[in-house]
């Protein structure tokens, strides 16, 4: 197939999930009890990989700047730009592509066994829907959980970058805390928290639709898992330029 029609049906098959997801919201059954289940596995089981990731790139963001920094004599603003960074783009982005490889992979690989093994054909025969069933719950948590791993990441990585900048350089934690606050705004942190639920709904979207086209048997399976990872963490990549274009627009605006 043509890579562009390719494409375009693979992108019309993740826009009819979103939607059909979306329209199974406001009808029965609901499945809270999976939605819970699939919240605590995204968020209580990524807690530990994304805080990891979010303190050491803390640290590694004032290990590389405040040399920098301190060349020009503005090492008190270290702690400003480890803030605007994280909140801004790291966190939101680095958080996205470690659920992506964590969630994003078991999902496909959950769903694609499920096919292969015609469970879902079962589901199907036994008149439950497979969208309500198993894609809602999934789309749902990621987009609830997402968030709140994010900001965990981001305040981790400002730990991670007072303690280097304390004890490797010597700055007084006071001087770096207050360049935090100085350096974060209301624009920063609304626009910090928005990109997560958009990430979160491309990464479920995407490994859900992987996995529930899954054709070929096991070797089938891990091709969706691992196309489930790389298109997502892609796409997360590059939807988050054309969002920050998009979110500093609205929010100057609002600013004036």
């Amino acid at each position: 197939m043509n890579p562009l029609k390719k494409f375009l049906f693979e992108l019309q098959e993740v826009t009819l999930l979103i939607y059909a997801s979306f329209v199974s919201l406001f009808s029965r059954p609901r499945y809270f009890g999976e939605t819970v289940r699939q919240m605590d596995l995204i968020g209580v089981g990524s807690l530990p990989i994304v805080l990891l990731t979010g303190f050491f790139t803390g640290g590694v963001l004032i290990l590389q700047t405040f040399p920098t920094l301190q060349y020009y004599s503005i090492q008190n603003e270290a702690g400003r730009s480890v803030a605007t960074s994280l909140v801004r783009e790291l966190g939101p982005v680095l958080s996205a592509l470690m659920v992506s490889g964590r969630i994003g992979s078991a999902i496909s690989a959950e769903l694609g066994s499920m096919v292969v093994s015609q469970q879902i054909d079962a589901m199907r025969a036994l008149g439950t829907d497979p969208t309500r069933k198993l894609v809602v719950p999934r789309l749902l948590a990621l987009f609830l959980m997402l968030p709140i791993l994010t900001v965990a990441a981001d305040i981790f990585g400002i730990i991670g970058g007072g303690i280097i900048a304390s004890g490797l350089f010597n700055q007084e934690l006071n001087v770096y805390l207050n360049s935090v606050r100085a350096g974060l705004t209301t624009q920063d942190i609304i626009g910090g928290i928005i990109k997560p639920f958009f990430f979160g709904l491309i990464i479920g979207s995407i490994a859900c639709n992987k996995g529930l086209s899954t054709t070929g048997g096991t070797v089938g399976v891990g091709r969706s898992t691992t196309n489930a990872v790389v298109v997502s963490s892609v796409w997360v990549i590059i939807f988050d330029f054309f969002l920050s274009k998009a979110l500093q627009t609205i929010l100057d605006l609002g600013r004036v």
